[in-house]
This record gives structure tokens, C-alpha cells and sequence, in this order.
């Protein structure tokens, strides 16, 4: 019995290492705990440049994201690839933090996309019916936001500040994120 259970948890264990959504499914089991997520930190005291200066991004059909938009707005930015088991993991708690405020004008989402084909990232959101907005840079990514490590999460106040800058897998989707969210739109 005991070589049994060996053979399946060998198994197991080799599935997980190739497998990117068995990946991501155990990542996610993990994230769910909360145990990996970080808070959106006070303020500031003196509010200086807004970190989205010099971001340069484009959505989907090309056109360039002029960061005046994000001007007096909660902006949700996520670095993330397809090939990347704890973008997987958490992209669906960020498509259910998108569909909770996606009619809310105060705050704007950017899912930036970095596989070096494009398509690839296209592809992945179609196939998991995620519907979050499809960004790629147009330019070089200011360090502040963006230092490598995937995913990354940034989020930035009203005033550009940033209240959240978070690498690794989180969970987006739980009510104690959304609380915090809700303080930044008030």
C-alpha cells in the first residue's frame, strides 16, 4: 500500500511540475489562504510625482493609453504573462476584482500583458473567457512599477501615489481587498 500511495504522490508531484494550470490550481489553493497578499499602505505625507509618469501602454487595437486618464483615479495595474503559473493562479481573482468595478469610473484597470508574442496573452484570456482590458507597453516601464518579477500588482491612489506594489501571487477577490478599494475610491 505504502509504494502505492508513493507511485500517486510521485505522479502528482511530476504533473504539477509540467502542467501550468496544475501549477496555477495549487498556487491558487495557497493564495486563497491570504497569506500571501499584502495591504494597501496609508499615504504618503507629501504626495510627489505620480508613479504612472512615463508609463507608456497600449490597448489592444494599438492605441496608446494617454496616462492623463488616470488623472483623480484608483488604478489597478498587473504585470502579468501567460506562460507565468502565478499570473495563472491569480488571474482569476483578478478578473472577479475587474467584474466587481469594471462600471465604477473612479477606478481604471491595467492588465499589462509582457509575453514577448503578444498573441500568446490574447490567446490565454480567450480561452479562460477572462474579459479584464488587454494592455501591452508601449515604451519602457518606470522601475517604481515594474522591477521584473511576475506578476506584480501595483496600486495607485487618486493622486498616483502608490498604496500597493506586491510581487508574487495574490488573491484579489476577497472582501477584505475589496474594503481597501473602496476606501482609495472614497
Amino acid at each position: 500500500m505504502s509504494n502505492l500511495s508513493t507511485i500517486l504522490l510521485t505522479v502528482l508531484f511530476i504533473i504539477i511540475l509540467v502542467n501550468p494550470d496544475a501549477k496555477a490550481w495549487l498556487m491558487r489553493q495557497v493564495a486563497s489562504t491570504g497569506i500571501l497578499n499584502s495591504s494597501i499602505s496609508e499615504a504618503a505625507e507629501k504626495p510627489g510625482t505620480a508613479a504612472y509618469t512615463g508609463l507608456m501602454l497600449k490597448n489592444e487595437d494599438g492605441t496608446l493609453i494617454d496616462s492623463s486618464h488616470l488623472k483623480n483615479k484608483v488604478v489597478f495595474i498587473n504585470f502579468w504573462a501567460s506562460w507565468c503559473p502565478p499570473c495563472r493562479a491569480e488571474f482569476p481573482s483578478v478578473e472577479k476584482l475587474y467584474n466587481k468595478y469594471k462600471t465604477n469610473p473612479d477606478i481604471v484597470f491595467l492588465t499589462v500583458n509582457l509575453d514577448d508574442n503578444p498573441a500568446l496573452g490574447k490567446t490565454y484570456l480567450k480561452e479562460k473567457g477572462f474579459t479584464v482590458p488587454f494592455i501591452t507597453p508601449a515604451g519602457n516601464i518606470p522601475e517604481a512599477l515594474y522591477s521584473g518579477s511576475l506578476p506584480t500588482t501595483v496600486v495607485l491612489d487618486k493622486n498616483g501615489e502608490i498604496r500597493l506594489h506586491h510581487t508574487g501571487v495574490a488573491d484579489y477577490s476577497k472582501d477584505s481587498f475589496y474594503q481597501q478599494i473602496d476606501s482609495l475610491l472614497k
